[in-house]
C-alpha cells in the first residue's frame, strides 16, 4: 500500500526548528536533507574530491524535509497542521506531496547515515556498514527503520556524549522515548548493568528490541509501550530523556520519583528557545544543572538533585 511523502522546503536556518515541528505530527519516518555544512562534514565520511558533483552544486542555503504518512494517516491534516505551525513560527516553506512505495521510503535515508565517533569510548555505526572505530570504543550498531534515532541528530548525540561523560560502570538507566533504542543500547556498552526504555510507539519498542540484539544485549535491556508511570518502577543512577521541550518540562514533575539520589537525570530534544522553559521547569522540580551541552540550536542539560 503506498504512503504519502510529504516534501518540504525551507531555509536551512529554519531546518532544525522545522523538522522539530514535523517530529509533533508524526514522530516516524522523517529525513532531513540540509547540505550547508556538506564541506565541514565531508571529510568524516570521504575525501571532498570523492564527494559527488551533484552534492557539492546544490544550494547550501536551502534545506528539504522529507516526512511520510503512513496509509492509516491523513496527509491532508498533516500538511493543514505543518502550514498552521510553520506560519506561526515565522518559516517561510512550501509543500508538495507524492505517492511512495513503502520500500521505497523505507531505504532511501539510509545514504545519509554513516558512522559517527562520538567520543573515544562510543562510536555509533550503520548495521549495513562495516565500521572501524579506535582502540577501547564500543562500536554500537543501528538500524532504526521507521523509528527516531541514529545518532546524527544533535539532540541524540548530545545525549550520547553527556552519556559517554557521566555513566559509572554498573550503573541502571532508564530511557524515556526510547525510540530506537540508542540510548539505552550505548549505555549498556558504555558499562550498564541494566536499561529500561519506555516508548508510547508500539514500532519504536520493537525497532529497540532489535536494536539490542544486534548488539548483544537483550539480556540486559528491557523495552516497553506505555505511558511511564504505568509501565515503570524503582529508580535509576541515570535516566535519559531525549524528547522535545513540552514533555520535557512536565517530565520534570515525575523524574525525581524514578532517579536515584546521586542519579543523572539527562534531557534534550530542546530548541535553544525554549532553554529557559525548561532550565525553569527544573529548578522548580529541584534539579541543579551540572553540565550543559549546545549543538545546532539545540541543548541538552545533565543535572541532579539540588
Amino acid at each position: 500500500m503506498d504512503w504519502t511523502e510529504l516534501k518540504i522546503e525551507i531555509s536551512s536556518a529554519d531546518a532544525d526548528r522545522a523538522a522539530d515541528i514535523a517530529n509533533m505530527t508524526v514522530p516516524y519516518g522523517l529525513y532531513l536533507e540540509d547540505y550547508s555544512d556538506l564541506e565541514e562534514l565531508a571529510p568524516q565520511i570521504a575525501h571532498i574530491d570523492l564527494i559527488d558533483e551533484e552534492l557539492l552544486s546544490r544550494d547550501r542555503s536551502r534545506a528539504r524535509l522529507h516526512v511520510y504518512i503512513s496509509p492509516e494517516e491523513s496527509p491532508q491534516e498533516a500538511v493543514a497542521f505543518l502550514r498552521e505551525r510553520y506560519t506561526a513560527e515565522g518559516i517561510a516553506h512550501t509543500i508538495e506531496t507524492a505517492a511512495v512505495r513503502e520500500a521505497d521510503w523505507a531505504n532511501n535515508w539510509k545514504q545519509f547515515f554513516h558512522p559517527i565517533a562520538i567520543s573515544p569510548r562510543l562510536t555509533v555505526c550503520p548495521a549495513w556498514e562495516k565500521c572501524s572505530a579506535p582502540a577501547g570504543s564500543a562500536v554500537l550498531r543501528i538500524d532504526p527503520g521507521a523509528a527516531f534515532g541514529t545518532g546524527t541528530h544533535a539532540t541524540t548525540r548530545l545525549c550520547l556524549e553527556a552519556l559517554c561523560e557521566y555513566l559509572k560502570p554498573g550503573a541502571s538507566v532508564l530511557d524515556v522515548g526510547c525510540g530506537s533504542g540508542i540510548l539505552a543500547v550505548a549505555s549498556l556498552l558504555l558499562g550498564a548493568e541494566r536499561a529500561v526504555g519506555v516508548d508510547i510507539d508500539h514500532m519504536a519498542v520493537r525497532v529497540a528490541q532489535q536494536t539490542a540484539r544486534d548488539n548483544g544485549v537483550q539480556d540486559r535491556a528491557d523495552f516497553r509501550c506505555g505511558d511511564l508511570t504505568d509501565c515503570v518502577c524503582g529508580r535509576y543512577d541515570v535516566i535519559c530523556a531525549n524528547i522535545v521541550a513540552d514533555v520535557v518540562i512536565t517530565l520534570c514533575g515525575t523524574a525525581a520519583d524514578f532517579l536515584s539520589e546521586t542519579g543523572y537525570f539527562i534531557c534534550s530534544g530542546i530548541i535553544d528557545t525554549r532553554e529557559h522553559d525548561v532550565l525553569t521547569a527544573l529548578v522548580a522540580h529541584g534539579f541543579a544543572v551540572k553540565r550543559r551541552y549546545e549543538s545546532g540550536g539545540w541543548v541538552a542539560f545533565v543535572t541532579q538533585r539540588a
